[in-house]
């Protein structure tokens, strides 16, 4: 028996960055619980394939192809998604970039305002152009990706931490001035997860093993863990939930 506070039959999902990884397991996460899901990355063959295995599972999904980082992609994305559907009544930002790793200091201009331009620009653009039309809709919900890279200091990836603290802002803010009409807005701050964004980390065994050991749970994340989380903060389940950062990290922050 299906449980309404977890059902979004009739409802749109729109997820970026969607074809693999923690996006991949969000949108097929949602299609299981009724959702119409749109399937975005970069390259069209890899949405394609993902909406035709949808599909064949008897899904609803369409692909449409999208440089988050491009205003003109994220504009037809939307556009073509209510073309298709007439409404969007879940988004989930979750595409993002970390082409370099190493210290703030060592940062180029060029690798800052890349990062800043996709993980922090692209997703103010794209919630822009999406929240008025779920406010004609009379509510929605938005899932931005945040990082507990954007919790504490890094020397690593310390860059993409502040673009992704910028996301939690952002979902904060966006919750104030939404939440009058219905909209709700939370990130979700995962630790490391098992995907190929992060695999430089979890393919060495030392950076592994050090890992799972400050973390309670004692082991690193799978994309599951976070999609649970996501389908939760679209359901009516969290119909009283905004303007929250949720961490999904094993417990390693509590450390």
């Amino acid at each position: 028996m299906s449980n309404p506070l977890f059902d979004l039959t009739g409802k749109v999902a729109l997820v970026t960055g969607s074809t693999k990884g923690i996006g991949r397991s969000i949108v097929e996460e949602l299609a299981r619980c009724g959702a119409k899901v749109v399937v975005s990355s970069r390259k069209a063959d890899a949405c394609e394939q993902v909406a035709d295995e949808l599909k064949a599972l008897g899904f609803e999904a369409i692909a449409i192809p999208c440089h988050v980082g491009k205003k003109d992609d994220l504009q037809n994305l939307v556009n073509k998604t209510l073309e298709t559907w007439g409404r969007i009544d879940v988004l989930v930002c979750n595409a993002a970039t970390n082409p370099v790793y190493g210290p703030t200091s060592e940062m180029t201009d060029e690798a800052w305002d890349k990062i800043m331009e996709t993980n922090v620009k692209g997703t103010f653009w794209l919630t822009n152009m999406v929240l008025p039309q779920m406010a004609e809709l009379g509510g929605g919900s938005v899932i931005l990706l945040s990082s507990i890279a954007g919790l504490r200091g890094n020397t690593t990836i310390g860059t993409y931490g502040v673009s992704k603290a910028a996301e939690a802002a952002l979902a904060r803010n966006l919750a104030v001035e939404w939440g009058p009409k219905n909209i709700r807005v939370n990130s979700i701050a995962p630790g490391l997860i098992k995907t190929d964004f992060a695999k430089a980390l979890w393919e060495d065994p030392v950076r592994v093993k050090r890992a799972e050991e400050k973390t309670p749970l004692r082991r690193i994340g799978d994309p599951i863990d976070i999609a649970g989380l996501a389908v939760f903060l679209a359901c009516p389940a969290s119909a009283y939930v905004t303007g929250q950062v949720i961490v999904a990290d094993g417990g390693e922050t509590v450390c």
